[in-house]
């Protein structure tokens, strides 16, 4: 380790390459039923046995949008159709950038993935043990952009 570009980073001792480590990129989905959101339960570390909105990473060369729904179907067994973007979402010194979308519509017969125990539909209001602080964020961030009044978030 050594001081380079503003911030100490590991730098290889034969040709002094400085490496320079990318964050992770994840999407993320608000699928909403009745007012009622989507929620996964985690089967996976971080936040084994908690509740988040159903998501992961986009793979190298993968389309963000078509990560978000690839992401839903695996975790959930349905198909949804991205409205639009309801925002990127980062946090210092964490290591993922998180894409948010709003999801219209829905297929499919709903059955937890591999990563997954169960599904719920929640009120934003009476949400269950989050896994993530950001779940929130994004929750009122959806609100804002997609429906009526003050979040309850």
């Amino acid at each position: 380790m050594r001081s380079a570009h503003g911030a100490q980073r590991p730098v290889c001792p034969d040709c002094g390459r400085v490496v320079f480590y990318d964050p992770k990129f994840a999407a993320t989905t608000v699928v909403e039923s009745g007012g009622r959101v989507l929620f996964v339960r985690r089967l996976t570390q971080p936040g084994y046995g908690l509740w988040s909105l159903p998501g992961g990473y986009v793979d190298r060369g993968e389309i963000v949008e078509q990560a978000a729904a690839r992401e839903v179907l695996e975790e959930t067994g349905l198909q949804v159709e991205i409205a639009g973007l309801v925002g990127l979402f980062s946090e210092s010194g964490h290591p993922v950038i998180v894409a948010a979308f709003h999801c219209l519509s829905v297929q499919g017969d709903a059955a937890p993935g591999p990563e997954v125990s169960e599904l719920g539909y929640f009120a934003p209001d009476s949400l269950p043990p989050l896994a993530f602080d950001r779940d929130r964020e994004i929750l009122r961030g959806w609100w804002r952009l997609c429906m009526d009044g003050d979040s309850p978030v």
